[in-house]
């Protein structure tokens, strides 16, 4: 059985991760009026890849040492769900506040538990699952379906959901056997080659202030996959699936500090909902060890 302390540190791992991707996020949707959503995960990615090759050729191992990995086709397989997951998220951020594409994304962790069913072999009880559903409980009282939130912009923003979960549990596998350095490295190659593919479709001048901008969100997203990656070290990715509803909360803060968006009364009470969730899977947990 995981220890409380391991289940602990995973979640607050996984809770510093969701807070630099939502300033990520809150970035994108800045720059979207002057670059498509395609280019700044080009932009992202090339930022990630430079650091992280950059901090390899510093080490004391050799630099073929970052590239050894088991699982090659997996490795490359999770920076292309990586470029699936941000393009779509990117693009409907540039259609919609950033609360509402953050919220529709909560549909994640209700695949990732599904998923991690067949996928991870792992056993999810019905307080997960029911843990879960209160946290999408939340979500559909933030959204308030039937208010204008669904069109194309929303079901790109569920599509990523998808692609995330897939991404997420492709974490939980490659965090047995891999070093956390490698599946950071072959993640930012191998979301940089798939953007780097589809940006020509997409692009626009880039000014210097935005090269500094492309640099800052990857320093902040190497610092995010590594929050990641340790978390899904730490614990099962059922098990983590209602605290990534933490994401809510800092899109809510950042959207009101950087877009002024005041917090309406839904999302506060969706999101004490979803929080909830969280904390009663946490009390769970802990009444089992």
């Amino acid at each position: 059985m995981t220890s409380t302390h391991h289940l602990h540190t995973g979640a607050l791992f996984l809770v510093m991760s969701n807070g630099l991707t939502a300033t990520v996020d809150t970035v994108a949707k800045y720059m979207s009026p002057s670059l498509h959503g395609v280019q700044v995960v080009w932009g992202y990615s090339l930022a990630i890849t430079v650091l992280v090759l950059g901090y390899a050729a510093f080490r004391p191992e050799p630099l073929r040492n970052a590239f050894a990995t088991r699982r090659p086709l997996l490795q490359f397989g999770r920076g292309a769900l990586l470029f699936a997951t941000i393009s779509m998220l990117f693009v409907a951020l540039a259609n919609l506040p950033l609360a509402d594409v953050i919220a529709i994304s909560f549909a994640a962790p209700l695949f990732i538990t599904l998923l991690a069913i067949p996928l991870l072999s792992e056993r999810v009880g019905v307080h997960r699952i029911a843990a879960v559903l209160l946290g999408l409980a939340g979500v559909a009282i933030v959204m308030r379906p039937g208010a204008g939130v669904f069109e194309w912009a929303a079901l790109l923003a569920l599509a990523s959901a998808l692609f995330f979960a897939f991404f997420q549990l492709s974490t939980r596998v490659l965090a047995a056997t891999e070093a956390p350095f490698t599946t950071l490295l072959y993640t930012g190659i191998g979301t940089l080659a798939c953007s780097s593919i589809a940006v020509p479709f997409f692009w626009a001048p880039i000014s210097s202030i935005e090269i500094l901008v492309f640099a800052a969100i990857g320093g902040l997203g190497v610092a995010a996959h590594v929050c990641m990656i340790r978390a899904y070290a730490y614990t099962q990715a059922s098990f983590l699936a209602p605290f990534n509803y933490a994401k809510l909360l800092w899109a809510v803060a950042l959207g009101y500090l950087v877009f002024g968006d005041v917090p309406q009364m839904n999302v506060i009470a969706g999101s004490v909902v979803i929080v909830s969730s969280g904390l009663y899977v946490l009390y769970r947990e802990r009444e089992r060890s």
